[in-house]
This record gives structure tokens, C-alpha cells and sequence, in this order.
């Protein structure tokens, strides 16, 4: 028998399935995780999870390894290389952006000691439980700090998504195989 996963689970799609069943909601607080992860869900903005996701071993190759030192030296011939590469998402904004946010990242990490530390200053170290939504409080004062430290592509629905992916909001569905409350 087929185990019941979250309705938005492609089960026809490997990659979805296994990143449903052994990623999407765990916890995982380590800062380049939680930098790999900011940097694919802004890249969704106006796509679906999926897309992003069917690209994400081509992202880790074309963004050296989200290697935030590297990143944050991009420079125009590496913004073309990308932009140019036919394997991953190459709009030019949220190549640009991938870049600047990077930058940002670092700045945090410089200030909180971890990009984990910042967000704990919105949790308190609490996981959510919550399923059918698609932003919140704590997205929406997510979003709007790192918009005004100059972050983009990091609206209150793509910080939703990025609080579920790194598990900070647990939200698979009530007959998901995996579904669980506090």
C-alpha cells in the first residue's frame, strides 16, 4: 500500500517524493543549509517548488557548491555564465539577487554569530505546527527585515515556504503519513 503524502506531493517525481518524505519540514538549523535553501526558494518566486527542486543539483554545480565566500564575489562574468546556463532558473533579477542576498546573509551571520541565531530572534526556538497556509505572522516580520536589510525575492510567501523547507514550520497535511502536532 502507498503511503498518503501531502497533496501537493508529485508522486510520479522521485526527487519530489524523496524531498518530501526525508527533507521538507525536518529541522535542519546548519547555516549553509539555511543559506542553500534561502537562495532555491527566492529562485521559485513565481514557480513552483518542483521546478526549483528538478534543478537544485544543477544550482549546486552552476553556484559552486553554495559556497557564500564565492558567491558574494560573483562578478559580471559569472552573472553572464549564469544567465546563460541553460540548466538552471536564469532570470538576471534573481541572479543579481542571489548575490546581493548572499552579502546579506553574511552580514547577519557576521552580527547574530549564525543565520540560525537571527531567525531564534523571531521563534524563540519554537517549531510551528500549522498546515493550508501560505504566510503568517512570523513570515511576514521575517520578510520584512530582510527586505530592509536589502534582501530581494524574499517576500512573506517565499519566507513561508523557507520556514517549511528548513523546519521552523511544520505543515504536512492531516493524512500525510508524516503529519504530526506539537
Amino acid at each position: 500500500m502507498t503511503k498518503k503524502r501531502c497533496k501537493w506531493c508529485n508522486l510520479n517525481n522521485k526527487l519530489y517524493v524523496e524531498y518530501h518524505d526525508n527533507e521538507w519540514c525536518r529541522t535542519n538549523f546548519n547555516d549553509n543549509y539555511l543559506f542553500e535553501m534561502l537562495i532555491l526558494e527566492s529562485f521559485q518566486a513565481g514557480l513552483s517548488w518542483e521546478c526549483v527542486l528538478n534543478k537544485r543539483a544543477s544550482f549546486l554545480l552552476a553556484y559552486d557548491n553554495f559556497d557564500i565566500d564565492k558567491i558574494c564575489n560573483y562578478d559580471d562574468k559569472k552573472i553572464a555564465e549564469l544567465a546563460s546556463n541553460e540548466k538552471i532558473i536564469r532570470n538576471k533579477l534573481k541572479i543579481k539577487a542571489s548575490i546581493n542576498n548572499a552579502k546579506i546573509f553574511k552580514n547577519i551571520q557576521n552580527e547574530f554569530g549564525s543565520f540560525y541565531n537571527y531567525l531564534k530572534t523571531f521563534t524563540n526556538n519554537q517549531i510551528i505546527y500549522e498546515i493550508d497556509k501560505t504566510t503568517s505572522d512570523l513570515s511576514d516580520k521575517i520578510s520584512n527585515d530582510l527586505q530592509k536589510r536589502g534582501m530581494k525575492f524574499v517576500g512573506s510567501v517565499i519566507i513561508y515556504s523557507y520556514l517549511q523547507a528548513i523546519g521552523i514550520i511544520y505543515s504536512h497535511d492531516y493524512d500525510c503519513f508524516l503529519y504530526k502536532e506539537n
